[in-house]
């Protein structure tokens, strides 16, 4: 390997026998395949000069690397690539400054990179990282450490299985990486997986991969205040374990589509908790229904997009906002307005939003009055004030009974006419059967039923047919005066309720 370094070439110290080369069975490779990490360091340090027509470079395979591998601050001016490697000690490379790093296929008990700036791309694929010592950015025992690091390529940790239980699998917060994540094709962590604040503008991937959280906090993955282009939870991503979201932004997508989000094994914490999320286009078409609550309170989206196991029996909705929704039903997508059930199934879908809060159902109101479906947004808000009637005292209760029967809280008009159809109807059948008596001997109009009863039921202004005529039949005269009497609540009725439709409440 000394000799093969300033000319760039590899070298494999793999026997060609898989039973031999497998690298959980590295600690018992013999002396002929032991580097030791000494070595390493004093390459990358410039301890052998490259040749001038060659360009130096770091390049073992099938190697158990005996010692501390620490490059901690060091200036690693050659490109490093360790293959199907078996490490005896974690690899510190914090704030160091590199080219490019790959670790492929390898077993390494900690990788520690807070700090560290890599110009091209840090490739972890395949890998098996275990949990080491204690971080010294936060005192926590993690499996691989990427505090505040800057990669100006991809992060590739596709393959990889990273294991911390009970504690943090990856700690990324702050960690810019221009290239993006890759935590793809069979990617496993077990422990938290942090990137808080983390700065991604090739976005994180993690299609197919599968998060294990064992630990008491239940968070399997924290992207609190990350800033990323897309968010890629697809195609068989699992979560056993919190995804929590708090206050991400994403420019482009965040997709949930074909994932199983199972939450905390106990219970306790929401499956998906993304308050004060930011996305353009979000996609929560999962493969079935999360375990426990979906938490999206402040949440702004332009695009969501559902399906049948979107969302769980609890649903946190209070602010958030959403500019279209569509519904993917066997497979193909279409807007959710227009449908038969659209409203019966959106209203239930805020009802799973525990207790009574109003900006779900203005703001589902508002969607379909900007889809130009009027008579649905009408729907909405009836369904709100029927919502809200249930948390008045039971004189608010009887009062929004009363305004719901009458005139449908004001949204519906149209059952004030068919009340005064009916009383009309009603009153003019009583009184033409019968004479009544007029309060002066001939004076005033001659009866009429129709008109009679519509100046009962009307309190404001006159006929001339109410106070021209009684009855000496008590029946008939207490009909008169209960028609009267609906005419008042009838009126005050449609008057609460067209007041009630033209403010914000």
């Amino acid at each position: 390997m000394w000799d093969a370094f300033p000319e760039g070439r590899h070298v494999d110290l793999r026997t060609g026998v898989p039973e031999d080369d497998r690298v959980a069975e590295g600690g018992q490779w013999g002396p002929g395949r032991t580097v030791r990490a000494a070595v390493i360091v004093a390459l990358l340090q410039g301890a052998n000069t490259a040749q001038p027509s060659a360009v130096a470079c770091l390049r073992l395979a099938g190697a158990r690397i005996s010692g501390h591998l620490n490059l901690a601050g060091a200036q690693i001016a050659h490109a490093l690539w360790l293959g199907d490697c078996w490490f005896e000690e974690g690899v510190d490379l914090s704030g160091a400054s590199a080219q490019s790093i790959a670790i492929v296929g390898s077993r390494v008990p900690g990788v520690e990179a807070g700090l560290i700036r890599i110009e091209g791309r840090l490739d972890l694929r395949r890998s098996r990282l275990e949990c080491g010592s204690a971080s010294p950015f936060h005192r926590r025992v993690t499996a691989l450490s990427l505090i505040n690091a800057h990669v100006s390529g991809a992060v590739n940790l596709s393959g990889a299985e990273i294991t911390a239980p009970e504690e943090w699998a990856v700690s990324a917060g702050g960690l810019v990486a221009e290239g993006g994540v890759y935590c793809q094709d069979g990617f496993v962590a077990h422990g938290e997986v942090r990137l808080l604040g983390a700065q991604l503008p090739g976005g994180l991937h993690m299609r197919g991969a599968r998060l294990e959280c064992p630990s008491q906090r239940g968070v399997a993955l924290a992207l609190d205040n990350a800033v990323a282009s897309t968010l890629d939870f697809s195609d068989g991503f699992i979560a056993n374990g919190t995804v929590r979201l708090r206050g991400a932004r994403i420019s482009d997508n965040l997709t949930f589509e074909g994932a199983v989000l199972n939450g905390p094994r106990d219970g306790h914490g929401p499956s998906l908790a993304a308050p004060l999320m930011q996305a353009v286009d979000f996609d929560v078409t999962l493969a079935r229904p999360p375990s426990s609550t979906v938490d999206l309170r402040g949440a702004q989206v332009s695009y969501l997009h559902d399906n049948e196991h979107s969302w769980p029996d609890v649903v946190e909705l209070d602010g958030f906002v959403y500019g279209s929704i569509t519904v993917d039903e066997a497979g193909e997508r279409r807007e959710a307005v227009g449908r038969r059930d659209s409203v019966v199934h959106r209203v239930a879908w805020i009802r799973r939003s525990p207790g009574y809060t109003p900006q779900p159902y203005e703001q589902l109101a508002s969607w379909y009055r900007k889809a130009g479906h009027d008579d649905d947004a009408r729907r909405v808000l009836l369904a709100k004030q029927r919502h809200r009637r249930r948390t008045l005292p039971p004189a608010g209760r009887v009062w929004g009974h009363l305004l719901d029967v009458t005139v449908g809280y004001g949204y519906r008009p149209w059952l004030a006419g068919v009340w005064l159809l009916a009383l009309a109807l009603l009153g003019s059948l009583s009184f033409g059967t019968h004479s009544p008596t007029p309060v002066k001997q001939g004076e005033g109009a001659p009866f009429q039923p129709l008109v009679y009863t519509l100046d009962l039921l009307i309190p404001i202004g006159g006929l001339g047919q109410r106070t021209a005529w009684y009855w000496s039949n008590d029946s008939l005269q207490g009909l008169a005066y209960l028609l009267i009497a609906f005419g008042w609540v009838l009126t005050t009725a449609v008057i609460a309720g067209v007041t009630r439709t033209l403010q914000k409440n």
